[in-house]
């Protein structure tokens, strides 16, 4: 009778993880429609509620907060959505570095969110000037289908 030994994971030494790779930041002005995963630090312009939403799916019937912030950096703005935990970190003048961040589509304007697989993080106050006069989420886009023919 054979028995496989593996010696990676068997002999004591530690089990090898893959090396954490280095994130790589994004600016405002590069991202696009429905893409994912950018990394970027952002100085908060403006912070407003929205009206609380109860969700009755849930076992508890919880209140969703949410806030729509103006955030931004040296190369525009764009307007991000904060969810729950996240809208208390969003407070004017705050600098955040967003991580594995998105742009959702909202009535044809980008809006840049976290959920759950990302994270929002307070930093320390950069030295840039937010661009004002670039607003991404300004631009109103339209689904246009290709046919190819």
């Amino acid at each position: 009778m054979y028995m496989h030994f593996d010696s990676r994971t068997s002999s004591g030494m530690a089990e090898s993880k893959p090396a954490m790779r280095k994130p790589v930041f994004t600016k405002i002005d590069q991202l696009r429609p429905c893409t994912s995963g950018h990394t970027l630090t952002v100085k908060v312009v403006d912070s407003k509620l929205i009206a609380p939403r109860g969700r009755s799916d849930g076992p508890q019937g919880r209140q969703l907060r949410m806030a729509e912030c103006l955030v931004g950096d040296e190369t525009g703005m764009i307007i991000f959505t904060a969810r729950d935990a996240q809208v208390n970190l969003m407070t004017a003048g705050a600098t955040v570095t967003l991580r594995n961040a998105k742009i959702d589509m909202f009535k044809g304007s980008m809006r840049l969110a976290v959920d759950r697989w990302g994270r929002v993080e307070v930093t320390e106050p950069a030295d840039f000037t937010v661009k004002e006069d670039n607003n991404l989420s300004l631009i109103e886009y339209e689904l246009v289908n290709v046919v190819e023919g």
